[in-house]
C-alpha cells in the first residue's frame, strides 16, 4: 500500500441535497431519525402503477423556466445541490476563482430519460426527425449533469461525470477529493445525482431480472435484511459536497463537517449483476488501510443493501466477515426509507449519517420485521434510533453492477 501520509488532508464544508423525503440535510436527517419513508405511488408510461423515490425541491430556485425547458432533470437536480452546497459552505467561489473550481458528479446511467422522451414526441408525427429536438444531443452527453452545473454557476474549471453505476456518488467524492490532493483545483463540487425514475427502461429491466420491489404499502417496499424483502425500490435525488483542503478552510474560518480519511474502489470482475462478497470484503479493508484504522475504529457502517434477496445475503456476509467481533461498530441502512437512488446512493446515504458525528445518534434501518437469519450482523441498528457514547467514524459502502465497488471512511475533523 503507497504512503499517503504526506497527502493534503481533505474535508467538506458544505452539503446541498435532495432526496425522497427532504430537501435539506437538516430535513432529511429529522425524517430517517422518524421512521418517514419517502416511498410512494408512482405510474410511468408504458409500464403502469409501481412505486418511487420521488423528489420535490424547488427546481426554479436556482435556473430560469428557460434553462429548465432546455436541459435534463439530472442536471436540474445537480444544480440545486451545487448551488446549495456552496451556500452551505459559506464560500465564496469568486474569490477562490472559478477556474480553480472542478465539478464531479456520479451517475448511473444517463440520457435514457432523454431518449424515450423524444421516440415518444416522434411516434405521434409518424417518426419525422424533423420533429426531434435540437436539445437532444447536449442533454445526453455523459458530462451533461456537471456540465449544466458550471453553466448555470460560471464555473470554468474542469467538469466531468464519473459513469460509476451505483457506486458513482461515493467516486465522485473520491475524484474530488484526488483533484484536490493533485493541486489540479482549490474546490471540489462533487457527489451524485440521479434522474432514474423518469425512464421506463430501468423499471422495465429490474421487473425483467425479478428484482422489482412490491408490496401493499408504498412506504414498506424497501426493506433491506427483512425475509420478505422482494426488490428494489426505483428512486431519484441528488447529494454534493465542497470539498476543500483542510488548511484552505481552516485559513478561511470554514464549518468542518467531516474530513475524508480513506476510500479503496475495486472490481469483482466476475459477474455483471450478482456481487463478490471477497472483493467487497476487499474494498472495505482497503478504505480502512488507508484510513489507518482497524474495523473496531469504525463506529458506523452505511450500508449499500438494495432489498434483493441475494445481494442483501452476499454484503451481509462480507460485513460480516470484517466487523462481527467489532462491539463498537452500529450497522444500518438509508434505502429503507427513500429506496435506491442509484448514481446518488452513496453520497445521499452518507449525508444521512454525517449528523452522527455531532450527536452520537444512528439512524435505523427500517421496516425489518423479521431479521433473515442469513442477514443477521453484529451491531444493526433496526428500526429505532440508537444513542451510542459518540461517534467519530463512518465507512460508507456503494456497490455497483458489472462490480464495482466503493468504500469511503470519514471521520470527525481533528482541530490540529
Amino acid at each position: 500500500m503507497p504512503d499517503h501520509s504526506n497527502k493534503p488532508r481533505i474535508v467538506i464544508t458544505g452539503v446541498g441535497l435532495t432526496s425522497p423525503n427532504g430537501n435539506d440535510l437538516e430535513t432529511y436527517r429529522k425524517n430517517l431519525l422518524a421512521g418517514v419513508s419517502g416511498v410512494s405511488p408512482y405510474e410511468i408510461r408504458y409500464f403502469g402503477e409501481t412505486v418511487a423515490g420521488q423528489c420535490d425541491f424547488d427546481n426554479q430556485r436556482h435556473q430560469s423556466r428557460k434553462t429548465l425547458r432546455r436541459g435534463t432533470r439530472a442536471g436540474s437536480v445537480a444544480i440545486y445541490c451545487a448551488n446549495e452546497a456552496v451556500l452551505s459552505a459559506g464560500i465564496d467561489l469568486d474569490a477562490v476563482g472559478k477556474h480553480n473550481v472542478g465539478v464531479y458528479v456520479g451517475t448511473t446511467e444517463h440520457g435514457n430519460v432523454e431518449t424515450e422522451q423524444q421516440i415518444y414526441e416522434i411516434s405521434k408525427y409518424d417518426y419525422d426527425t424533423s420533429y426531434w429536438s435540437h436539445h437532444h444531443n447536449p442533454r445526453t452527453v455523459a458530462n451533461n449533469p456537471a456540465g449544466e452545473v458550471t453553466l448555470n454557476m460560471g464555473i470554468t474549471g474542469p467538469h466531468y461525470a464519473i459513469g460509476g453505476a451505483c457506486a458513482g456518488g461515493n467516486l465522485g467524492i473520491i475524484q474530488g477529493a484526488q483533484m484536490l490532493q493533485l493541486g489540479e483545483v482549490d474546490v471540489a463540487i462533487a457527489g451524485g445525482v440521479s434522474e432514474s425514475i423518469h425512464t421506463f427502461g430501468i423499471f422495465a429491466s429490474f421487473k425483467a431480472e425479478g428484482a422489482l420491489g412490491e408490496n401493499v404499502d408504498p412506504a414498506k417496499v424497501s426493506r433491506p435484511f427483512d425475509r420478505d424483502r422482494n426488490g428494489i425500490v426505483v428512486s431519484e435525488g441528488g447529494c454534493l459536497y465542497v470539498l476543500e483542503r483542510y488548511d484552505d478552510a481552516v485559513k478561511r474560518g470554514a464549518n468542518i463537517i467531516c474530513e475524508l480519511a480513506g476510500w479503496h474502489v475495486n472490481s469483482d470482475a466476475a459477474d455483471f449483476v450478482l456481487p463478490l462478497p471477497e472483493r467487497q470484503n476487499q474494498c472495505m479493508r482497503g478504505a480502512l488501510d488507508r484510513a489507518g484504522m482497524a474495523p473496531d475504529d469504525i463506529h458506523i457502517v452505511s450500508t449499500h443493501a438494495t432489498s434483493t434477496p441475494q445481494g442483501d445475503i452476499q454484503e451481509s456476509g462480507a460485513v460480516r466477515e470484517v466487523f462481527g467481533d467489532s462491539a463498537s461498530t452500529n450497522i444500518n441502512n438509508t434505502k429503507s426509507y427513500i429506496g435506491h437512488t442509484m448514481g446518488a446512493a452513496g453520497s445521499l446515504e452518507l449525508a444521512g449519517n454525517l449528523p452522527s458525528l455531532l450527536d452520537g445518534v444512528v439512524h435505523p434501518t427500517i421496516n425489518v420485521d423479521n431479521l433473515d437469519p442469513e442477514c443477521e450482523v453484529r451491531g444493526l441498528v433496526i428500526n429505532e434510533p440508537r444513542q451510542t457514547g459518540g461517534v467519530e467514524t463512518i465507512l460508507n459502502l456503494s456497490f455497483g453492477m458489472l462490480g464495482i465497488n466503493s468504500a469511503l471512511v470519514v471521520k470527525r475533523p481533528e482541530t490540529n
